[in-house]
């Protein structure tokens, strides 16, 4: 997985020096909301609703705030109705799953459309990209601040299937039925996370030179910088020595 340790760098990196905290969590708030709206706004008996509380808590916004979101799924609160989307694309050999919550349904086409026009990329017949992908739980330490063994002790005990250290990110990979209990023993534990969500991890990357691998690191920033898209997933293999502009 070390693409993706490469890309979660890349991705901290960024988020520090572009401030998107403030972004972070409305995107967090926007996926509370759905989840509390769709299965409740009962945690215990909401699977949806306890991954995206982790997630939120994973990412220290503040109490409140998951309070209020969850309110606002179950209309205990005022608030906004979101549409799931989920849109495929392809640039030249790159697959990216895009996954959109919006209260505007065209307007978010038109944007992602737009976004993946500018860029060369083209939409992808429905089931000929998300079929290169299969869903598992990702959560990565500093590997600076703790070593692979520590943390590798911690997570196989919660029932982690790897723990692997790359490009000074430690990453844990779990099953989708295991990634609660997994984050759970390392919060007990003390360990501070990077990040803890469920991904669409690709079955298999696409190595590319420095420019094409620019060129849709660009395009998934630029989708990701949208305030209707909620996650983007991509198959591209992140070079050593590559560095986001």
């Amino acid at each position: 997985m070390s693409g993706h340790s490469k890309w979660a760098k890349i991705k901290r990196a960024k988020g520090a020096t572009d401030a998107k905290r403030g972004q972070t969590f409305t995107k967090l708030i926007k996926e509370i909301t759905i989840a509390a709206r769709m299965g409740g706004g009962d945690a215990e008996s909401n699977p949806r609703l306890r991954t995206a509380i982790l997630k939120a808590r994973s990412s220290n916004m503040p109490k409140d705030n998951i309070t209020n979101a969850i309110k606002k799924g179950t209309g205990d609160l005022e608030g906004v109705s979101y549409e799931e989307l989920t849109y495929e694309a392809r640039l030249g050999e790159v697959a990216i799953l895009i996954e959109v919550l919006t209260d505007n349904r065209n307007r978010a086409a038109a944007d992602v459309r737009n976004i993946l026009t500018r860029a060369g990329a083209e939409l992808a017949k429905s089931g000929s990209v998300s079929r290169l992908f299969k869903r598992q739980g990702i959560i990565t330490l500093d590997g600076g601040k703790y070593t692979e063994d520590q943390v590798m002790e911690a997570a196989l005990d919660g029932g982690a299937e790897d723990v692997a250290l790359a490009d000074g990110v430690i990453e844990v990979t779990t099953a989708t039925e295991d990634f609660e209990a997994v984050l759970n023993i390392l919060t007990e534990k003390n360990f501070e996370t990077l990040s803890a969500e469920i991904d669409m991890i690709p079955d298999a990357e696409v190595s590319l030179d420095n420019d094409g691998t620019g060129k849709a690191v660009r395009l998934v920033e630029k989708l990701e910088d949208n305030d209707d898209v909620q996650n983007v997933y991509s198959n591209i293999a992140i070079p050593e020595g590559f560095e986001a502009e």
